[in-house]
Protein backbone atom coordinates (compact mmCIF):
# COMPACT_ATOMS: atom_id res chain seq x y z
CA UNK A 1 0.00 0.00 0.00
CA UNK A 2 2.91 2.54 0.59
CA UNK A 3 4.46 1.41 -2.61
CA UNK A 4 1.60 2.12 -4.58
CA UNK A 5 1.06 5.68 -2.22
CA UNK A 6 4.67 6.91 -2.85
CA UNK A 7 4.42 5.38 -6.99
CA UNK A 8 1.15 8.45 -7.47
CA UNK A 9 3.57 11.22 -6.17
CA UNK A 10 2.11 11.19 -2.79
CA UNK A 11 3.85 11.81 0.47
CA UNK A 12 4.72 8.72 2.80
CA UNK A 13 2.68 8.53 6.18
CA UNK A 14 5.02 9.53 9.09
CA UNK A 15 6.39 6.21 10.65
CA UNK A 16 5.43 4.20 7.66
CA UNK A 17 8.09 1.39 6.36
CA UNK A 18 9.98 2.24 3.72
CA UNK A 19 9.21 0.10 0.62
CA UNK A 20 12.21 -0.67 -1.39
CA UNK A 21 12.00 -2.54 -4.80
CA UNK A 22 13.72 -2.60 -8.13
CA UNK A 23 14.17 -0.14 -10.29
CA UNK A 24 14.19 -2.11 -13.44
CA UNK A 25 10.72 -4.11 -12.10
CA UNK A 26 8.40 -1.40 -13.87
CA UNK A 27 10.54 -1.87 -16.90
CA UNK A 28 9.94 -5.73 -17.11
CA UNK A 29 6.13 -5.28 -16.04
CA UNK A 30 5.72 -2.54 -18.69
CA UNK A 31 7.02 -4.98 -21.16
CA UNK A 32 4.88 -7.87 -20.02
CA UNK A 33 1.63 -5.71 -19.74
CA UNK A 34 0.60 -8.25 -17.16
CA UNK A 35 0.04 -11.24 -19.12
CA UNK A 36 1.25 -14.05 -18.77
CA UNK A 37 4.59 -14.83 -19.74
CA UNK A 38 4.71 -18.09 -22.00
CA UNK A 39 8.27 -20.37 -22.58
CA UNK A 40 9.73 -19.28 -25.30
CA UNK A 41 10.36 -23.10 -26.76
CA UNK A 42 7.75 -26.10 -26.87
CA UNK A 43 8.81 -28.00 -23.47
CA UNK A 44 6.66 -30.94 -24.39
CA UNK A 45 8.00 -31.63 -27.94
CA UNK A 46 11.33 -31.16 -26.35
CA UNK A 47 10.96 -33.48 -23.95
CA UNK A 48 9.81 -36.30 -26.07
CA UNK A 49 12.50 -35.84 -28.84
CA UNK A 50 15.23 -35.41 -26.33
CA UNK A 51 14.81 -37.13 -23.04
CA UNK A 52 11.58 -39.74 -24.35
CA UNK A 53 13.57 -40.16 -27.86
CA UNK A 54 17.40 -40.30 -27.04
CA UNK A 55 19.33 -42.69 -24.97
CA UNK A 56 21.85 -40.33 -23.98
CA UNK A 57 19.50 -37.53 -22.96
CA UNK A 58 17.35 -39.46 -21.02
CA UNK A 59 20.48 -41.42 -19.16
CA UNK A 60 22.13 -37.83 -18.51
CA UNK A 61 18.78 -36.38 -16.84
CA UNK A 62 18.32 -40.15 -14.76
CA UNK A 63 21.74 -39.62 -13.58
CA UNK A 64 21.62 -36.10 -12.45
CA UNK A 65 18.67 -36.19 -11.03
CA UNK A 66 19.17 -39.75 -9.11
CA UNK A 67 22.69 -39.01 -7.70
CA UNK A 68 21.35 -35.86 -6.78
CA UNK A 69 18.04 -37.09 -5.07
CA UNK A 70 19.77 -39.55 -3.65
CA UNK A 71 22.40 -36.81 -1.19
CA UNK A 72 21.25 -37.04 2.72
CA UNK A 73 20.16 -33.26 3.31
CA UNK A 74 21.04 -31.43 6.69
CA UNK A 75 18.97 -29.15 8.56
CA UNK A 76 20.97 -26.45 10.38
CA UNK A 77 20.82 -22.80 12.05
CA UNK A 78 23.50 -20.23 13.28
CA UNK A 79 23.51 -22.39 16.73
CA UNK A 80 22.38 -26.42 15.74
CA UNK A 81 22.56 -28.90 13.47
CA UNK A 82 18.79 -30.76 13.53
CA UNK A 83 18.76 -34.48 13.94
CA UNK A 84 15.55 -34.23 14.33
CA UNK A 85 12.76 -31.49 13.69
CA UNK A 86 9.30 -30.54 11.87
CA UNK A 87 10.78 -29.79 8.56
CA UNK A 88 12.90 -32.71 8.59
CA UNK A 89 10.22 -34.78 8.94
CA UNK A 90 8.21 -33.01 6.38
CA UNK A 91 11.01 -33.42 3.37
CA UNK A 92 11.92 -37.34 4.45
CA UNK A 93 6.99 -37.73 3.87
CA UNK A 94 6.03 -34.57 1.68
CA UNK A 95 2.84 -36.65 0.23
CA UNK A 96 1.42 -39.76 0.61
CA UNK A 97 2.92 -41.23 -3.03
CA UNK A 98 6.64 -39.49 -2.69
CA UNK A 99 9.71 -40.05 -0.36
CA UNK A 100 12.09 -37.77 0.06
CA UNK A 101 14.51 -39.14 -2.79
CA UNK A 102 11.22 -39.41 -5.46
CA UNK A 103 9.69 -36.02 -4.66
CA UNK A 104 13.30 -34.51 -4.93
CA UNK A 105 14.47 -36.93 -8.33
CA UNK A 106 11.65 -35.24 -9.84
CA UNK A 107 11.82 -31.96 -9.30
CA UNK A 108 15.77 -32.10 -10.61
CA UNK A 109 14.16 -34.06 -13.56
CA UNK A 110 11.31 -30.83 -14.29
CA UNK A 111 14.35 -28.53 -13.79
CA UNK A 112 16.56 -30.39 -16.19
CA UNK A 113 14.09 -30.98 -19.00
CA UNK A 114 12.40 -27.50 -18.88
CA UNK A 115 15.02 -25.35 -16.65
CA UNK A 116 12.31 -24.48 -14.03
CA UNK A 117 11.09 -26.78 -10.96
CA UNK A 118 7.80 -25.81 -8.73
CA UNK A 119 6.80 -27.30 -5.81
CA UNK A 120 3.55 -26.75 -4.20
CA UNK A 121 2.83 -26.88 -0.38
CA UNK A 122 -0.60 -27.81 0.74
CA UNK A 123 -1.34 -25.31 3.85
CA UNK A 124 -2.05 -27.10 6.96
CA UNK A 125 -3.60 -25.57 10.07
CA UNK A 126 -0.51 -23.87 11.86
CA UNK A 127 3.01 -24.05 10.93
CA UNK A 128 4.25 -26.05 8.23
CA UNK A 129 2.44 -27.36 5.22
CA UNK A 130 0.69 -30.69 5.06
CA UNK A 131 2.22 -31.83 1.83
CA UNK A 132 4.74 -31.09 -0.71
CA UNK A 133 4.05 -32.14 -4.62
CA UNK A 134 5.92 -31.15 -7.67
CA UNK A 135 4.55 -29.74 -10.34
CA UNK A 136 5.02 -30.14 -14.08
CA UNK A 137 6.83 -27.41 -15.71
CA UNK A 138 4.87 -27.80 -18.87
CA UNK A 139 1.62 -26.53 -17.34
CA UNK A 140 2.84 -23.86 -15.19
CA UNK A 141 2.61 -20.23 -16.48
CA UNK A 142 3.74 -17.48 -14.60
CA UNK A 143 1.98 -13.97 -13.66
CA UNK A 144 3.84 -10.97 -13.56
CA UNK A 145 2.62 -7.97 -11.65
CA UNK A 146 2.96 -4.01 -12.12
CA UNK A 147 6.60 -4.57 -10.10
CA UNK A 148 7.34 -7.72 -12.67
CA UNK A 149 7.46 -9.70 -9.65
CA UNK A 150 5.31 -12.80 -10.17
CA UNK A 151 1.74 -11.87 -8.76
CA UNK A 152 -0.10 -15.78 -9.36
CA UNK A 153 1.00 -18.88 -11.14
CA UNK A 154 -1.51 -20.41 -13.68
CA UNK A 155 -1.57 -24.35 -13.55
CA UNK A 156 -3.37 -25.93 -16.52
CA UNK A 157 -4.63 -29.25 -17.62
CA UNK A 158 -7.37 -30.08 -20.22
CA UNK A 159 -8.61 -26.74 -20.54
CA UNK A 160 -9.04 -25.86 -17.02
CA UNK A 161 -6.83 -23.75 -14.86
CA UNK A 162 -6.06 -23.36 -10.96
CA UNK A 163 -4.37 -19.98 -10.10
CA UNK A 164 -2.06 -20.16 -6.79
CA UNK A 165 -2.13 -16.19 -5.24
CA UNK A 166 1.38 -15.91 -4.41
CA UNK A 167 0.85 -12.33 -2.95
CA UNK A 168 0.62 -13.32 0.66
CA UNK A 169 3.86 -13.62 2.94
CA UNK A 170 4.52 -17.06 1.93
CA UNK A 171 4.30 -18.17 -1.93
CA UNK A 172 2.25 -21.77 -2.04
CA UNK A 173 4.51 -21.99 -5.10
CA UNK A 174 8.53 -22.54 -4.75
CA UNK A 175 9.84 -21.51 -8.10
CA UNK A 176 13.52 -22.72 -8.60
CA UNK A 177 14.84 -22.24 -12.39
CA UNK A 178 18.15 -22.49 -14.26
CA UNK A 179 20.10 -19.03 -15.18
CA UNK A 180 18.30 -17.48 -18.23
CA UNK A 181 20.41 -14.07 -20.41
CA UNK A 182 17.63 -13.63 -22.11
CA UNK A 183 13.99 -14.18 -19.79
CA UNK A 184 13.17 -12.18 -16.68
CA UNK A 185 10.28 -15.22 -15.61
CA UNK A 186 11.92 -18.87 -16.30
CA UNK A 187 14.65 -20.62 -16.77
CA UNK A 188 16.85 -21.76 -19.94
CA UNK A 189 16.87 -25.83 -19.93
CA UNK A 190 20.33 -28.00 -20.76
CA UNK A 191 17.84 -30.00 -23.19
CA UNK A 192 17.39 -26.40 -25.06
CA UNK A 193 21.27 -25.68 -25.57
CA UNK A 194 21.73 -29.62 -26.59
CA UNK A 195 18.45 -29.31 -29.37
CA UNK A 196 21.20 -28.99 -32.21
CA UNK A 197 22.82 -32.19 -30.80
CA UNK A 198 19.96 -34.20 -30.21
CA UNK A 199 18.52 -33.74 -33.44
CA UNK A 200 21.73 -35.25 -35.14
CA UNK A 201 22.16 -38.20 -32.86
CA UNK A 202 18.23 -38.63 -33.77
CA UNK A 203 18.60 -38.37 -37.18
CA UNK A 204 22.10 -40.70 -37.30
CA UNK A 205 19.63 -43.15 -35.68
CA UNK A 206 17.23 -43.10 -37.61
CA UNK A 207 19.57 -43.82 -40.66
CA UNK A 208 20.95 -46.54 -38.61
CA UNK A 209 17.90 -48.67 -38.57
CA UNK A 210 17.30 -47.54 -42.21
CA UNK A 211 20.64 -49.37 -42.64
CA UNK A 212 19.80 -52.23 -41.10
CA UNK A 213 16.36 -52.78 -42.76
CA UNK A 214 18.26 -52.89 -45.92
CA UNK A 215 19.69 -56.16 -45.02
CA UNK A 216 22.27 -54.45 -42.97
CA UNK A 217 24.22 -52.93 -45.80
CA UNK A 218 24.16 -50.53 -49.22
CA UNK A 219 22.04 -52.85 -50.94
CA UNK A 220 23.73 -52.40 -54.51
CA UNK A 221 21.89 -52.60 -57.82
CA UNK A 222 19.94 -54.31 -59.59
CA UNK A 223 20.58 -53.95 -63.47
CA UNK A 224 18.55 -54.96 -66.09
CA UNK A 225 20.47 -55.84 -69.61
CA UNK A 226 17.38 -56.64 -71.57
CA UNK A 227 16.82 -59.22 -74.23
CA UNK A 228 16.15 -59.53 -77.53
CA UNK A 229 12.86 -57.59 -78.36
CA UNK A 230 12.57 -56.48 -74.93
CA UNK A 231 14.22 -52.77 -74.32
CA UNK A 232 12.74 -52.52 -70.28
CA UNK A 233 10.80 -54.72 -67.27
CA UNK A 234 7.37 -54.50 -67.83
CA UNK A 235 5.26 -53.64 -64.92
CA UNK A 236 3.84 -57.19 -63.97
CA UNK A 237 7.64 -57.83 -63.79
CA UNK A 238 8.75 -54.81 -61.97
CA UNK A 239 5.90 -55.36 -58.92
CA UNK A 240 6.99 -59.06 -59.12
CA UNK A 241 10.93 -58.75 -58.85
CA UNK A 242 9.91 -55.76 -55.93
CA UNK A 243 7.75 -58.52 -54.17
CA UNK A 244 10.19 -60.94 -54.37
CA UNK A 245 13.14 -58.53 -53.00
CA UNK A 246 11.25 -56.94 -50.20
CA UNK A 247 10.15 -60.48 -48.61
CA UNK A 248 12.78 -62.49 -49.15
CA UNK A 249 16.02 -60.36 -49.11
CA UNK A 250 15.64 -57.32 -47.10
CA UNK A 251 15.65 -57.40 -42.89
CA UNK A 252 17.90 -58.62 -40.42
CA UNK A 253 16.11 -62.08 -40.93
CA UNK A 254 16.84 -62.34 -44.46
CA UNK A 255 20.76 -61.10 -43.99
CA UNK A 256 23.37 -63.13 -46.12
CA UNK A 257 20.36 -65.30 -47.81
CA UNK A 258 21.52 -65.90 -52.00
CA UNK A 259 19.74 -64.10 -54.56
CA UNK A 260 18.27 -66.22 -57.24
CA UNK A 261 18.20 -63.93 -60.53
CA UNK A 262 16.69 -64.62 -63.79
CA UNK A 263 17.80 -63.91 -67.24
CA UNK A 264 18.74 -60.28 -68.13
CA UNK A 265 19.36 -59.54 -64.21
CA UNK A 266 22.99 -58.72 -63.43
CA UNK A 267 23.62 -57.86 -59.61
CA UNK A 268 26.27 -54.90 -58.28
CA UNK A 269 27.01 -54.78 -55.10
CA UNK A 270 27.95 -51.35 -53.70
CA UNK A 271 29.79 -50.22 -50.55
CA UNK A 272 30.37 -47.55 -48.00
CA UNK A 273 31.20 -44.46 -48.94
CA UNK A 274 33.55 -41.86 -47.48
CA UNK A 275 30.43 -40.17 -46.05
CA UNK A 276 29.15 -43.26 -44.65
CA UNK A 277 32.09 -44.56 -42.63
CA UNK A 278 31.89 -40.95 -41.19
CA UNK A 279 28.36 -40.83 -40.27
CA UNK A 280 28.72 -43.28 -36.99
CA UNK A 281 31.89 -40.50 -35.69
CA UNK A 282 29.36 -37.80 -36.25
CA UNK A 283 26.65 -39.60 -34.13
CA UNK A 284 29.05 -40.21 -31.39
CA UNK A 285 30.61 -36.45 -31.51
CA UNK A 286 26.86 -35.45 -31.06
CA UNK A 287 26.45 -37.74 -27.87
CA UNK A 288 29.36 -35.86 -26.70
CA UNK A 289 27.57 -32.63 -27.07
CA UNK A 290 24.29 -33.76 -25.29
CA UNK A 291 26.42 -34.98 -22.48
CA UNK A 292 28.57 -31.77 -21.81
CA UNK A 293 25.46 -29.57 -21.89
CA UNK A 294 24.35 -31.64 -19.04
CA UNK A 295 27.72 -31.82 -17.33
CA UNK A 296 27.80 -35.61 -17.66
CA UNK A 297 31.17 -36.48 -18.53
CA UNK A 298 30.69 -38.53 -21.36
CA UNK A 299 32.75 -41.48 -19.88
CA UNK A 300 29.93 -41.67 -17.01
CA UNK A 301 27.43 -42.52 -20.26
CA UNK A 302 29.71 -44.96 -22.41
CA UNK A 303 30.15 -43.10 -24.78
CA UNK A 304 33.26 -43.81 -27.00
CA UNK A 305 35.97 -40.90 -27.79
CA UNK A 306 38.76 -38.90 -25.86
CA UNK A 307 39.21 -39.96 -22.50
CA UNK A 308 39.10 -36.52 -20.61
CA UNK A 309 40.08 -37.97 -17.12
CA UNK A 310 42.30 -40.71 -16.59
CA UNK A 311 40.12 -42.92 -15.14
CA UNK A 312 36.18 -44.04 -13.92
CA UNK A 313 36.41 -42.47 -10.82
CA UNK A 314 38.71 -39.42 -11.28
CA UNK A 315 35.49 -39.38 -13.68
CA UNK A 316 32.81 -40.03 -11.31
CA UNK A 317 34.44 -37.40 -8.47
CA UNK A 318 34.02 -34.43 -11.01
CA UNK A 319 30.58 -35.61 -11.85
CA UNK A 320 30.08 -34.95 -8.09
CA UNK A 321 31.70 -32.27 -7.80
CA UNK A 322 30.83 -29.56 -10.93
CA UNK A 323 27.56 -31.19 -11.75
CA UNK A 324 25.92 -32.37 -8.89
CA UNK A 325 26.50 -30.41 -5.86
CA UNK A 326 26.26 -27.18 -7.67
CA UNK A 327 22.60 -28.40 -8.39
CA UNK A 328 21.53 -30.04 -5.28
CA UNK A 329 22.91 -27.21 -2.90
CA UNK A 330 20.95 -24.53 -5.22
CA UNK A 331 17.95 -26.29 -5.04
CA UNK A 332 17.76 -27.82 -1.50
CA UNK A 333 18.76 -23.86 -0.31
CA UNK A 334 15.99 -23.11 -2.50
CA UNK A 335 13.54 -25.44 -1.18
CA UNK A 336 15.11 -24.70 2.54
CA UNK A 337 14.41 -21.10 2.50
CA UNK A 338 10.91 -21.31 1.47
CA UNK A 339 9.63 -23.39 4.15
CA UNK A 340 11.53 -20.88 6.66
CA UNK A 341 8.44 -18.94 5.31
CA UNK A 342 6.23 -20.88 7.08
CA UNK A 343 8.61 -21.82 10.41
CA UNK A 344 8.86 -18.05 11.14
CA UNK A 345 12.47 -18.67 11.84
CA UNK A 346 15.97 -18.94 9.64
CA UNK A 347 17.28 -22.21 8.61
CA UNK A 348 19.01 -23.68 6.21
CA UNK A 349 18.76 -27.20 4.54
CA UNK A 350 22.19 -28.76 2.37
CA UNK A 351 23.68 -31.57 1.07
CA UNK A 352 25.70 -33.80 3.58
CA UNK A 353 29.15 -33.54 2.09
CA UNK A 354 30.19 -35.65 4.56
CA UNK A 355 28.03 -38.63 3.56
CA UNK A 356 28.34 -38.38 0.04
CA UNK A 357 30.80 -41.74 -0.72
CA UNK A 358 32.10 -40.46 -3.92
CA UNK A 359 33.92 -37.39 -2.16
CA UNK A 360 34.95 -39.58 0.64
CA UNK A 361 39.04 -38.77 -0.23
CA UNK A 362 38.63 -34.92 -0.89
CA UNK A 363 36.43 -35.03 3.26
CA UNK A 364 39.32 -36.77 4.58
CA UNK A 365 42.02 -34.62 3.24
CA UNK A 366 39.73 -31.60 4.53
CA UNK A 367 39.14 -32.98 8.05
CA UNK A 368 43.23 -33.85 8.30
CA UNK A 369 44.07 -30.11 7.36
CA UNK A 370 41.72 -28.28 9.20
CA UNK A 371 42.42 -30.38 12.17
CA UNK A 372 46.12 -30.11 11.80
CA UNK A 373 45.99 -26.34 11.91
CA UNK A 374 47.13 -25.21 14.57
CA UNK A 375 46.73 -22.03 14.45
CA UNK A 376 42.75 -22.12 14.00
CA UNK A 377 40.14 -21.55 16.71
CA UNK A 378 37.99 -24.22 17.30
CA UNK A 379 35.18 -22.59 16.03
CA UNK A 380 37.31 -21.47 13.11
CA UNK A 381 37.67 -24.87 12.71
CA UNK A 382 33.74 -25.31 12.56
CA UNK A 383 33.02 -22.46 10.20
CA UNK A 384 35.44 -23.75 7.69
CA UNK A 385 33.77 -26.95 7.69
CA UNK A 386 30.38 -25.99 7.51
CA UNK A 387 29.29 -26.51 10.76
CA UNK A 388 27.42 -24.52 13.10
CA UNK A 389 29.29 -22.74 16.73
CA UNK A 390 28.92 -24.76 19.68
CA UNK A 391 27.12 -22.76 22.62
CA UNK A 392 30.34 -23.16 25.33
CA UNK A 393 32.50 -22.51 22.71
CA UNK A 394 34.12 -18.68 23.69
CA UNK A 395 36.79 -18.32 21.06
CA UNK A 396 39.63 -19.89 22.33
CA UNK A 397 41.71 -22.59 21.00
Amino acid sequence: MVFDFLRRGGTAPKGAPEAKASATGPVVAHMTSGRVAWTPRDTVSLTKQAFAGNPVGFRAVKLIAEAAAALPLVLQDSEARYAEHPLLKLVAAPNPAQGRAELFEALYGQLLLSGDGYVEAVAGETGLPFELHVLRSDRMSLVPGSDGWPVAYEYAVGGRKHRFDVTGPVSPICHVKNFHPQDDHYGLSPLQAAAQAVDVHNSASRWSKGLLDNAARPSGAIVWKGTEGQGHLTNEQYERLSAELESNHQGARNAGRPMLLEGGLDWRPMGFSPSDMEFQKTKEAAAREIAVAFGVPPMLLGIPGEATYSNYAEAHRAFYRLTILPLATRVSASVGRWLSGYLGEEVSLKPDLDQVPALATERDAQWSRVSGADFLTAAEKRQMLGLPALPEEDGGA
